[in-house]
């Protein structure tokens, strides 16, 4: 059942994903949660990754309670050492890698000005929701064949920016931008590169930030939908382009954003 404001009932083949084997970043909750969730349920075996490692167990035990095939690791995706750990287990339990999604992510202090913002703190964001992605796909794709997909994902932040949020709009961006590169670069090898732009998701991420009720106001008001999104229809994006129904697919850019950017 997918949650998308207005709940109703999705009729889950499961075998849109059979016999496939993805890594997802960020596993432990929000929209990594979600996919995980929606992977196994297609069919697919699922290692999902984070540094809370009581989330992790609990997605875990979830998955596994429902007849999933699932396992998670204690990572920290700026660090190139814990990636290869993490794809070595991975390659270890289930022999390969088809879909790699990029999700972990931070968003640093949207609402700092430039002048207040410490290079600390710029670098921190830059390290998970930049250097993260690159460190994936380079440490994944030796193990990829034909046929796998890597999704990074972005937001809308690295279409739009905003002001404030500068270190969080330039490592999306960035993320956007690496989703294109390695596109070009990966397609000879027919493995697939996209990217999924979000606008604001009801995640525990964003509403453990900082005036986090202020922010929610202003981002569902500039909203044409009126509402913010469930992690569960960003999992249905992500499902779709790690799927063979999207095969057509590589460098591309989903906005699932309510409409946010069509102003």
């Amino acid at each position: 059942m997918i949650n998308n404001g207005n709940t109703y009932n999705l009729q889950l083949t499961r075998s849109r994903l059979k016999e496939k084997v993805a890594l997802i970043t960020g596993g432990g909750s929000g929209i990594g949660e979600a996919t995980a969730k929606l992977f196994t349920s297609e069919g697919a075996s699922v290692m999902i990754t984070g540094t809370r490692e009581e989330k992790l167990k609990k997605v875990t035990k979830d998955i596994q309670s429902n007849g999933g095939n699932t396992l998670y690791a204690i990572q920290d995706v700026s660090k190139e050492a814990d990636w290869e750990k993490t794809i070595q287990a991975l390659i270890n339990r289930f022999g390969k890698i088809d879909i790699l999604v990029n999700n972990a992510g931070i968003t640093g202090d949207l609402l700092a000005s430039l002048p207040d913002r410490t290079a600390e703190e710029f670098m921190q964001v830059l390290s998970t929701n930049l250097l993260g992605p690159f460190l994936g796909i380079k440490t994944a794709v030796p193990f990829m064949q034909k046929g796998a997909s890597i999704v990074n994902v972005s937001s809308i932040a690295g279409i739009t920016g905003n002001a404030g949020g500068n270190a969080y709009t330039a490592s999306k961006g960035g993320s956007r931008m690496l989703s294109k590169g390695a596109a070009i670069e990966l397609a000879k090898q027919g493995i697939r590169v996209n990217s999924i732009h979000p606008g604001y998701v009801e995640t525990p991420m964003v509403q453990d930030m900082r005036d986090a009720n202020a922010f929610r106001e202003m981002a569902v008001g500039s909203t044409p939908l009126g509402r913010g999104a469930s992690p569960d229809e960003m999992a249905m994006g992500i499902l779709f382009l790690a799927s063979e129904e999207s095969s057509f697919m590589t460098g591309a850019e989903l906005i699932i954003d309510g409409g946010f950017t069509a102003f």
